[in-house]
């Protein structure tokens, strides 16, 4: 018996690769595969990129490379494939590139399964190197073996390596006139600007929630399924705008409906996607712009108990407050896709708030959202979250505040007024007199004229007119070369006499051994006669400058803590402190301002 294979012949078509096997014998086919779009009029959303192929097709203006950018489920790839397949359309009747993709033409069935000999789709994911793009480029220079165009489709293409799109470079910028180039990428930030500028780029935009919603009924039809039309609403919105992603929640949908009479409802679809009852969460908000904080806990630990994620149920608080702050702004016709009777709360809720209010409230809840979706605990998180955000909506803003304080205790209506004032300690003549009254300063005595000069080139003065004081003779050293001694004079003097010719002190701790000897020395240099600076640990002296200043400030601020305007506002703001004083500016009397501007 002769085992030797049967000899194949030239027109023998070889093993089945699966490619033409029924799709009855190949299982079932998943809706996102089934419902994939075969023409250009089947795309949802993307209406603006359709309408310039078309114009670019029709006035024969087509790039020779196309970027395509989107989120996750948009129709990137299916986009590609039907460009390609607009590339080679070859009816019996048309022999040019076509939009228009009815009927099918003879490469449009082999394009559209991907296994077309001059349609090449590359996973840039997984082919990330040189050598794979090298590939490609030894490609390039052959002609197509029987389509019109040879065209290269790369997915991710910003997984590629930097060696990868420089290897690409030369040759997208002046392909073969017989190559295209369709690019696909989720993030066309980490694509090079070199790659970016060589393209036709298109940005495919997310699907509105009522279109998809009306997608997906439209599938359920088709497929003789029934789901409740919240149901399909629930799904459009946990897609977030990805055609596949909500494809595959309508799956996952119709499968609950098996073994039932009834349409799948939007409570079993809730509860498939782990989502909280958007009433409840209004309940939830609503408690806690209240201040409720009892009642907003409650109803977390409820909504958690029911199955529901914190970091969605903290979502769909953040949805609220947007629909709030638009009803406040808009009035309650806006268009919120809401029922009638949530708007009508919303706008009872929002009545309540100003704009101002809720944009705080708006960040608030936003940074708590990514507190949750961190925090090791989520549902500890949301509680937090919940706790800031009452205690935020009980504060007034500060416009209101201001007015609070000016008296116009109906500037914030929802506010709780202030408490009646508690007495303070100073009365508010004494506090109003402190404050227009500046604090007292060291007065510098005038330098007159002299005759004479040091070394230096500084004037020098007689020593009847030395500053008679300590504080009078630092004021007097500014602006000279005087810094350093400066310091040490403020830190470490404590005066226990002084006057012109002789200065004793007690030096403070840590002060120089020499400063004694520095501070004579420059003395002498200033007025021309000898001082007598001893320093001695024998009499007790005064406060430094610098303990008196700190002194002075501790006082300033317990006076004006116990000021009325202020007592008010760290009522109004618990938990509030006084970070810091400022005087006011000094008016400049016309005199001086006349006299500083001639001098000019």
């Amino acid at each position: 018996m002769d085992d030797a294979p049967e000899q194949m012949t030239d027109t023998d078509p070889g093993p089945s690769l699966g490619l033409d096997m029924p799709e009855a014998a190949a299982g079932y086919q998943v809706l996102a595969r089934k419902y994939r779009p075969l023409r250009f009029e089947d795309l949802i959303g993307q209406e603006a990129m359709v309408r310039t192929l078309t114009n670019a097709f029709r006035s024969g203006r087509i790039a020779h490379a196309y970027m395509l950018t989107g989120v996750r489920g948009v129709g990137k790839t299916t986009t590609a494939r039907l460009i390609a397949r607009a590339l080679n359309y070859l009816t019996e009747d048309q022999d040019a590139p076509s939009i228009s993709l009815d009927p099918p033409g003879q490469h449009c069935d082999a394009i559209q399964k991907g296994s077309h000999v001059d349609v090449m789709e590359m996973d840039a994911a997984s082919r990330t190197g040189v050598g794979d793009i090298r590939e490609i480029l030894e490609g390039v220079r052959y002609a197509p073996v029987s389509a019109r165009y040879k065209v290269y489709v790369i997915d991710e293409i910003h997984m590629l390596s930097t060696p990868a799109f420089n290897a690409l470079l030369k040759t997208l910028e002046e392909p073969p006139p017989h190559v295209k180039f369709i690019f696909a990428t989720t993030e066309i930030r980490k694509v090079p600007i070199t790659v970016l500028s060589r393209c036709q780029r298109f940005d495919l935009k997310r699907v509105d929630r009522d279109e998809l919603t009306a997608h997906l009924a439209n599938i359920c039809e088709k497929e003789g399924a029934s789901v409740d039309e919240d149901g399909l609403a629930l799904i459009a919105r946990a897609a977030e705008g990805s055609v596949r992603d909500a494809l595959s929640l309508l799956d996952q949908t119709i499968v609950q409906g098996e073994g039932t009479d009834g349409p799948v409802s939007s409570l079993q679809i809730r509860d498939m996607l782990g989502l909280a009852d958007r009433a409840r969460v209004l309940d939830l908000l609503e408690a806690a712009l209240a201040g409720d904080h009892a009642k907003a806990l409650a109803e977390m630990a409820s909504l958690y108990d029911s199955g529901g994620d914190p970091a969605v149920i903290t979502r769909d608080c953040l949805d609220y407050l947007h629909a709030l702050t638009r009803v406040k702004a808009a009035g309650p016709d806006v268009d919120l896709a809401e029922a009638k009777e949530t708007i009508a709360r919303l706008a009872a809720i929002a009545e309540k708030l100003s704009i101002a209010q809720l944009t705080r409230l708006w960040k608030i809840l936003l940074v708590g959202l990514d507190d949750v979706r961190r925090a090791p605990d989520p549902l500890t998180a949301a509680e937090m979250t919940l706790l800031r955000l009452g205690s935020a909506a009980s504060l007034p803003s500060p416009e209101d505040a201001a007015r609070l304080l000016r008296g116009d205790v109906e500037a914030a209506p929802s506010v709780p007024k202030p408490e009646a004032s508690a007495p303070v300690e100073a009365p508010v003549a004494e506090a109003t007199a402190m404050a227009e009254t500046p604090e007292a300063r060291p007065i510098t005595p005038p330098v007159p004229e002299s005759v004479e000069s040091n070394d230096a080139g500084e004037s020098v003065l007689d020593i009847r007119d030395a500053p008679a004081s300590l504080d009078a003779m630092v004021d007097a050293m500014t602006g000279r070369a005087d810094a350093a001694l400066r310091s040490d004079m403020t830190r470490f003097i404590r005066p226990v006499s002084f006057k012109p010719g002789k200065i004793v002190f007690e030096p403070a701790e840590h002060a120089p051994p020499d400063l004694a000897q520095r501070v004579a020395k420059r003395l002498q240099d200033w007025t021309g006669v000898t001082w007598a600076v001893m320093a001695t640990h024998d009499s007790r002296g005064g406060e430094t400058i610098r303990e008196r200043h700190k002194r002075e400030e501790r006082e300033h601020a317990e006076r004006v803590s116990r000021d009325p305007v202020v007592a008010q506002a760290l009522r109004i703001f618990p938990g509030a402190e006084i970070v810091e004083i400022r005087k006011p500016a000094e008016p400049v009397i016309k005199e001086d301002a006349d006299t500083a501007e001639q001098q000019s």
